[in-house]
């Protein structure tokens, strides 16, 4: 009876633990994909502002209007500030992703740990069509817990890519979206995807029982 007990304390938190990494990968996903068009705009923001700088107002119609070039230059950097802000917040969004799917991981391991004697080694390697062993599915969230360590270096390189912008270097922030995806992607960007595919059916008799 312990021993079934303690099973199903560290199946409940394997459960949880799978659960908060799709609502978390979900976030990931979902928060790079939203970074796109604002790195679009902020490089298109800076040729803009890069072109109105080299406009010389007095020789164009323009030349009644003689703040007009001023005016033209606030817009367009108060516009990419706002850009910047907003790709600053979904900096923050990855980090808190990364942070609280370590957590939830470290959380699954603690309970293992504290009932790892009762449970034993046979029960922790069994497994069927249904269910993966408890062995299995720890391995995979320390897959999933590196995949988002290998992750936090891209996320400060990033980082850094933003802070370096400054207004004096437009031509850095038209080409910051290619600067922003060379930061390569090397691990398999379907690891976490393909791991909660194969808790699909534990999570299904979870949820079912």
């Amino acid at each position: 009876m312990a021993q079934r007990q303690a099973l199903l304390a560290v199946h409940q938190a394997l459960e949880k633990c799978f659960q908060v990494i799709e609502q978390q990968q979900n976030s990931w996903d979902s928060t790079l994909t939203e970074c796109i068009p604002l790195l679009s705009s902020l490089s298109n923001l800076a040729e803009q502002l890069q072109a109105c700088n080299k406009v010389v107002f007095k020789n164009t119609p323009f030349r009644e209007f003689p703040d007009l070039q001023l005016r033209l230059k606030y817009k367009l950097t108060q516009a990419m500030e706002i850009n910047l802000e907003k790709l600053g917040e979904k900096m923050n969004v990855l980090q808190r992703v990364r942070d609280t799917t370590n957590n939830q991981v470290a959380m699954c391991f603690q309970m293992y740990e504290q009932h790892a004697d009762t449970i034993g080694l046979t029960a922790v390697l069994e497994r069927s069509c249904l269910c993966p062993s408890v062995a299995d599915m720890l391995e995979w969230l320390q897959d999933v817990e590196r995949f988002y360590r290998s992750h936090h270096a891209r996320y400060l390189s990033r980082k850094l890519l933003l802070q370096r912008i400054s207004s004096d270097n437009l031509p850095n922030i038209q080409t910051l979206p290619q600067s922003w995806s060379s930061v390569s992607e090397q691990m398999d960007q379907d690891l976490v995807r393909d791991t909660l595919l194969k808790v699909s059916y534990f999570m299904e008799t979870r949820q079912g029982s």
